[in-house]
């Protein structure tokens, strides 16, 4: 007989479900302090649906995309339960919403602490070391050909993205290289 969606699991349901050892679950439960289940007499655990769709994306997020424990624990923090919820349901599109309902309010914070005085909120901050060779964006094109146009101070918004989306590989190379020192 298969239990309704919406009944409390045991930890041993639970592990069956996920393929993991019920030791695992409760490291994780020292971990990461959000997986909070039930605990009736004799200290046996009863796992909320909530609880084991968090369980389900820190899964997913843990093995299948290699995060640390430390990194999943700052996701938690940033963006919630929900948030690693609907990532280990599958749910993109709930994913996506919360990710721009963060971002709406990133945006509003920003705005609301941005000086007042016509400063461009694109500017950047702090003088490169070294001058940017233009041949990625440029493809070998001339310098004058190059992500900004002579005369103007700032790199368009696709060129901005393109740098934007590097850092972040960059950034992931660097988390997935301290993973294995």
């Amino acid at each position: 007989m298969d239990k309704s969606p919406d009944a409390f699991r045991t930890i041993s349901e639970v592990a069956e479900d996920l393929d993991l050892p019920q030791h695992v679950l409760r490291f994780w439960e020292t971990r990461f302090t959000q997986i909070k289940p039930m605990k009736r007499g004799g200290g046996r655990r009863y796992y909320r649906p909530q609880d084991v769709d968090l369980i389900k994306g820190i899964r997913h997020l843990l093995y299948d995309q290699g995060y640390t424990i430390k990194g999943v624990q700052k996701l938690l923090r940033e963006n919630g339960n929900q948030f690693i919820a609907a990532v280990g349901t599958g749910d993109m599109a709930a994913v996506a919403a919360i990710a721009a309902r963060k971002q709406e309010v990133a945006q509003a914070a920003t705005a609301s602490t941005a000086p007042r005085g016509g400063v461009d909120d694109e500017m950047l901050v702090g003088e490169p070391k070294v001058k940017p060779s233009r041949r990625f964006f440029g493809l070998g094109k001339a310098d004058d050909d190059g992500p900004v146009a002579p005369g103007q101070s700032r790199l368009s918004k696709d060129n901005r993205a393109l740098l934007q989306e590097a850092l972040f590989d960059l950034l992931e190379c660097k988390r997935l290289l301290d993973q294995v020192r």
